[in-house]
């Protein structure tokens, strides 16, 4: 698997048009919602651009974190993290509360790859590249809540934050299931 030159960079307002341009490309990214789902949105006006303008403040206030892979000045895929405080929702979370041992400092959300760069290890990069700005950060306790797919192809939507094994070989230990095919896993990041 060849991958391309590229770069990480930190979602912030500097780099929002290039987060959008991704975005846009795609629709909103999983039916529009421009990774706002994993937030705590009050007042968020419905639809595509309801989550724009949302994910906009949520950047502008520098509580959306997100390492955008770049090509060329254009970002071609991204990984969201963040605090438990700022992306308190996660799927299946009546399940994931009650069976709760820890709660980590980090959380990885989403993981998304431009169509026309996919299956050339990017998903990978920007994990690998979440967990260099949280080392950054000071480090900490993060979890993943990867996709346990076996051997069936499934739709990138249901993929949307990885797979189990694309998480163990970046160093994350299997804690326990979370819902249908979904994990929940965990990695200490020290601080760099």
């Amino acid at each position: 698997m060849t991958q391309v030159a590229h770069t990480i960079e930190p979602l912030s307002v500097d780099t929002w048009d290039a987060f959008a341009g991704l975005v846009e490309r795609h629709g909103g990214i999983f039916g529009g919602c421009w990774c706002t789902y994993f937030h705590d949105c009050p007042g968020r006006a419905p639809g595509y651009e309801g989550s724009r303008v949302a994910k906009r403040h949520l950047v502008e206030a520098g509580v959306a974190h997100a390492a955008l892979v770049m090509v060329d000045g254009e970002a071609v895929a991204w990984a969201e993290f963040g605090t438990p405080a700022e992306l308190p929702n996660i799927h299946h979370r009546k399940q994931y509360d009650a069976e709760s041992d820890a709660v980590p400092d980090y959380r990885v959300t989403c993981i998304f790859v431009d169509k026309r760069f996919r299956r050339q290890g990017l998903a990978r990069t920007a994990l690998d590249g979440a967990l260099g700005l949280i080392a950054a950060a000071g480090g900490g306790v993060v979890e993943g809540y990867p996709h346990e797919v076996g051997d069936k192809r499934m739709s990138n939507s249901f993929v949307y934050n990885g797979t189990r094994t694309m998480y163990e070989a970046a160093g994350f230990a299997f804690v326990r299931p979370k819902g249908l095919k979904n994990t929940v896993m965990r990695r200490a990041v020290a601080a760099a």
